[in-house]
This record gives structure tokens, C-alpha cells and sequence, in this order.
């Protein structure tokens, strides 16, 4: 299974890059993992945010496969444990999708669409994270739940 993280907008900050790089560049033994970015709809008069996230959600979904398994992340998902993601990762892979896609919007969130597309939807927790912080904790995630599931000394319970 192929792993894609689909993101609006490119990081800003230097250190968000930077540690995407390092955790696509350890993804590697495991199949890799994509970075996707798709572009922001800005903001504006007369456009609503609806329509912002609407315009993104277009965005998104041009970027997805009908086979995809997609994960979005989104604030009112479930919020789970290292081990959980590794449970529902092993349980994706055995599923036997293409591709498994984490889907992160923009700085309004996701549109409905997206969360109806979406196979689950997690939460990374209560607190709210700028969209690229919260592609940097997802990429990591994803990392760490590869290394549980190999027993690699990444994960220390």
C-alpha cells in the first residue's frame, strides 16, 4: 500500500519542511509516503468561507483516486492512541487499498465533502494546530505507527 499525505498549501515555516522531509525520507522502508499539496483558496471580498473551503475541497478530491483509503483530519474525528494508528493502519493494509491517503485542509478546516469522502476521520486532539503543524504530527503519526507494527525501538511505550 502506497501512503499519501494531501495538504492545501506548502509549509511556510522552515522547520515544517524540514521535518516533513526527514519523515518521508524514513517512510522509505515503508513504502514511501507522497507529499501532495494542493493549492489555497484565499479569502477575499465577497467570498465567504464556505466557499473557501468548498474552492479546497474541489482541490482535494481532483487529487483523489475512487480506491483511495482516506483519512481526514479533522478536529471532530476520533483522537487515537500511537497504538490505534498502528491498528488502523495494519487493518488498512490488510484491506488491501492502492493507496491510503490522510487528508489535512486549509486554515478554515474541511469541507463537508471531504469528511463524507473520507473512510475515518481522526482528530489528533483537543488543541487546535496551524494546518502545516498538524501535516508534521500526522506524517510522524504515520511513521511511528510503521515502526510499532515493526517492533522498531522508535516507539518506547
Amino acid at each position: 500500500m502506497k501512503n499519501c499525505l494531501l495538504t492545501v498549501g506548502k509549509p511556510k515555516a522552515e522547520y515544517v519542511a524540514l521535518g516533513l522531509a526527514e519523515f518521508q525520507k524514513r517512510l522509505k522502508k515503508s513504502g514511501g509516503c507522497e507529499l501532495v499539496q494542493v493549492k489555497a483558496v484565499r479569502a477575499g471580498k465577497g467570498i465567504s468561507d464556505q466557499e473557501v473551503m468548498a474552492g479546497e475541497a474541489a482541490n482535494l478530491l481532483a487529487r483523489l483516486d475512487p480506491r483511495d483509503h482516506v483519512w481526514a483530519l479533522d478536529r471532530q474525528g476520533s483522537a487515537w492512541s500511537s497504538e490505534e494508528w498502528a491498528r488502523h493502519l495494519d487493518k488498512a493494509r490488510l484491506s488491501g487499498p492502492r493507496r491510503l491517503v490522510l487528508v489535512i485542509g486549509g486554515a478554515l478546516g474541511l469541507d463537508r465533502q471531504i469528511l463524507e469522502r473520507a473512510n475515518k476521520k481522526v482528530s489528533l486532539g483537543a488543541a487546535t494546530l496551524p494546518h502545516e503543524l498538524a501535516a508534521l504530527v500526522t506524517l510522524e503519526q504515520l511513521y511511528r505507527a510503521y515502526s510499532i507494527l515493526a517492533n522498531s525501538p522508535y516507539h518506547k511505550a
